[in-house]
């Protein structure tokens, strides 16, 4: 999970902010448990931390104007305290360029969040059916089995392994499928076969030895469980988990329901345009599959929070809670993220066009839920984050130094792209060796631009980046698209060729030189 960092920025650049978009939509809709909440909203609104530029005065934006300068349509907020959920808001609107706002009951993709809440489901039927965690997962998957090799002779791939990502398993994350297109079934994920877009799940390294996010592993436990269940996976989660604990606004239904699309946020690309088709459809659904609110996510914490302090055993027992909130592995308990020497436990979400997290404290019954419509808004996330946790006396939510690519994208939405080529050679001039420092750091926010339709722009970044980094095949390889898109057919083949060069395996520099006509002559 990503964290906020304060912006360092060189001391000579001017920050006028460039938000020239329409006036920022007001917050139309909020639930306070209690009127006295209404005075912890507003102190978290006004509490996000700052822009720090060295040389002046820290300045403060409204929660909308963080909005409007990462292109984030919506968002939408819920804090818990002492056991209790305490208030909700919604900010913007749906969908980027309307005026439908989000509402409460708004559904926005959980992406990843739906790992743990796919987990505390399969420790319902585990204690209920007495599953080992420790047995082998082929012992109770019927219709697919983890295919076996020279990994697994000694060490199996469990259910816990596969819960704590240290099965050993492949395949980080999904893309999910643009609207319109052919959607894979599960079997067909897992074994890489058309149409799925993603590489056979494996096993590749000994399962136990190494921690390794591995949304692959959460669908090797949807399969499990649709086999053992005989349900479709959706609905197991929903007479699992989500009815019992009576979240009205949540699904795992993919593609969404007809009846449910008018109550969704649509979701919105960095550039801010929205997703084509609105949004995805993820498969995938126990990785990634979830439609839900905020205020549902914070019951689910809360019923975890409980379960692990003794006081309900609605869905997992008090010891079955405890094991998931306790680290299984370098940096996960049983679904849930659980960093060494931090109280809380949570996940983050990212899915195309939607970003969301959820951070809870067992102990004290609090914790926060956020989530946009925005690929940026792990940015505005963050911040908000740091804010609450200050309200609220959260620890080990703090501020920390900001990314490279983070001030970067930030100068070049703020102040343009002269500005923040100019900071990078700055860096890059005083550590150039600096392990934070890449092509790609450069190349992403060239690729923004470019879907932005500043050709120029893109055009300037990408020709710094191969500056930057003469001897970088990507770099020339994106330097050409971008000059091809540009018309510039000679530079596009230079560098394309560039390209072939450095890495003679970049088939893709090898397809558009045939697709530019080239048939292989030496520009030089």
């Amino acid at each position: 999970m990503s964290r906020m960092r304060p912006l360092r920025l060189a001391a000579v650049l001017a920050f006028p902010l460039l938000l020239t978009a329409a006036a920022p939509v007001e917050p139309t809709t909020q639930w306070l448990a209690r009127p006295s909440e209404a005075a912890r909203i507003t102190r978290v609104e006004s509490g996000l931390p700052p822009l720090q530029i060295p040389g002046e005065a820290p300045r403060t934006l409204s929660l909308q104007e963080w909005m409007a300068l990462y292109k984030i349509p919506g968002v939408s907020i819920a804090v818990f305290d002492k056991g209790a959920l305490v208030w909700a808001k919604a900010y913007g609107v749906r969908e980027a360029g309307g005026s439908a706002p989000v509402t409460l009951e708004t559904l926005f993709q959980a992406a990843s969040i739906s790992k743990p809440v796919t987990a505390l489901a399969a420790m319902h039927h585990a204690e209920k059916r007495k599953w080992s965690l420790d047995a082998d997962i082929n012992d109770n998957l019927v219709s697919w089995k983890v295919p076996q090799n020279a990994f697994t002779q000694e060490q199996k791939v469990t259910l816990r392994r596969l819960l704590s990502h240290s099965a050993g398993t492949t395949v980080h994350g999904f893309a999910g499928y643009a609207a319109g297109a052919p959607v894979p079934t599960t079997r067909q994920v897992l074994d890489g076969e058309a149409p799925a877009n993603s590489s056979p799940v494996r096993v590749d390294t000994v399962p136990g030895t190494l921690t390794r996010y591995s949304g692959g592993g959460t669908t090797i436990v949807q399969q499990m469980l649709v086999d053992q269940l005989q349900k479709p996976f959706p609905r197991i989660m929903r007479d699992t988990v989500l009815a019992p604990l009576g979240l009205k606004n949540s699904t795992y239904e993919q593609p969404l329901p007809k009846a449910l699309e008018s109550l969704a946020a649509v979701g919105t690309l960095s550039d801010g345009t929205s997703v084509e088709g609105r949004w995805h459809t993820y498969p995938e659904l126990g990785a990634a599959g979830l439609w839900t609110t905020p205020s549902d996510l914070a019951r689910i914490a809360l019923e975890v929070s409980k379960a692990s302090n003794g006081k309900s055993r609605r869905i997992v027992s008090p010891a079955m809670a405890k094991q998931m909130l306790t680290r299984q592995s370098e940096a996960f308990g049983i679904g849930f993220m659980r960093r060494e020497g931090k109280a809380w436990f949570g996940h983050g979400g990212s899915n195309a066009g939607y970003r969301a997290t959820l951070i809870a404290f067992a102990e004290s019954g609090s914790g926060i839920a956020v989530m946009t419509n925005g690929e940026e808004g792990s940015r505005l996330i963050d911040r908000i984050l740091v804010s609450a946790g200050a309200e609220y006396g959260w620890k080990d939510i703090e501020a920390q130094d900001e990314s490279p690519g983070g001030t970067v994208d930030l100068l070049v939405r703020a102040k343009g792209a002269e500005a923040a080529i100019a900071w990078y050679k700055a860096q890059k001039a005083a550590t150039p060796e600096a392990a934070n420092l890449s092509p790609a750091i450069l190349n992403d926010v060239a690729y923004s631009l470019l879907r932005s339709k500043k050709l120029d722009d893109a055009l300037k970044v990408f020709e710094a980046n191969v500056a930057f980094y003469p001897d970088d095949s990507n770099a020339h390889d994106s330097l050409g698209e971008g000059y091809a898109e540009a018309g510039r057919k000679k530079e596009a083949i230079h560098h394309y060729k560039k390209s072939l060069e450095l890495n003679p395996k970049n088939d893709n520099a090898v397809k558009q030189l045939k697709v530019l006509g080239d048939g292989g002559r030496d520009l030089h």
